[in-house]
């Protein structure tokens, strides 16, 4: 093998395992948004940031609550939901005690859950004008539609490798199973007794 191909094939592989980790970021996004729609979240957003932010983050997902207890339980439910279903913790939570602002850092996404208010202030989506922000709908849309694709492209490579030939008859015909014989035992002959006849003399003797 020359070290193009390893080259290229160490791409490739590198490229299926980014595809793949941006595709779990995804299911998580999604369960997250899920979540805040649940516990009542108002005009919630995703804003898939530019590459040139992915250092901070892939992902801004943005939800607005009536109350600081709403608020708190819109956090809540996003944590037990990506814990219970996925096994994944938030890697910082912070404004969990005022519930004005609640932020969870889960590295490669980040909620912001606010009230109404502190959101216009802070105004995040104008921030990040370079983002492109969906709603739930849009999101979970995109993302059912790259599985398919993904399900496609795997069927497509499974029809694609060749069918291995079929086996001859004689060589997948089944063995004849020996006959057994059944084993004959032979009753053995009763022996009948024999009646003696009294001979001449006794006959004579009688006489």
């Amino acid at each position: 093998m020359t070290q193009s191909t390893q080259t290229h094939e160490l791409a490739t592989k590198t490229q299926q395992q980014a595809n793949k980790a941006d595709q779990q970021t995804r299911i998580l996004v999604q369960a997250a948004a899920a979540a805040c729609e649940d516990k009542k979240g108002l005009d919630t957003r995703i804003l898939e940031l530019d590459p040139i932010d992915s250092g901070l983050s892939d992902f801004f997902l943005v939800t607005s609550a009536s109350n600081d207890r709403q608020s708190i339980a819109i956090a809540d439910e996003i944590e037990i939901r990506l814990k219970r279903d996925f096994g994944v913790y938030a890697n910082s939570v912070e404004g969990r005690r005022k519930g004005d602002w609640i932020l969870l850092d889960y590295v490669d996404f980040v909620v912001h859950v606010f009230l109404a208010e502190r959101r216009a202030f802070y105004d995040i989506e104008r921030l990040r004008k370079s983002a492109r922000p969906l709603s739930p709908a849009e999101f979970d849309a995109e993302l059912k539609a790259a599985l398919a694709e993904k399900t496609r492209a795997v069927r497509k490579k499974a029809s694609d490798k060749p069918k291995a030939a079929p086996l001859k008859a004689a060589a997948v015909a089944k063995p004849k199973k020996a006959v057994k014989k059944a084993a004959t035992t032979k009753a053995p002959k009763k022996k009948t007794a024999l009646k003696k006849t009294p001979g001449k003399r006794g006959a004579s003797a009688k006489k």
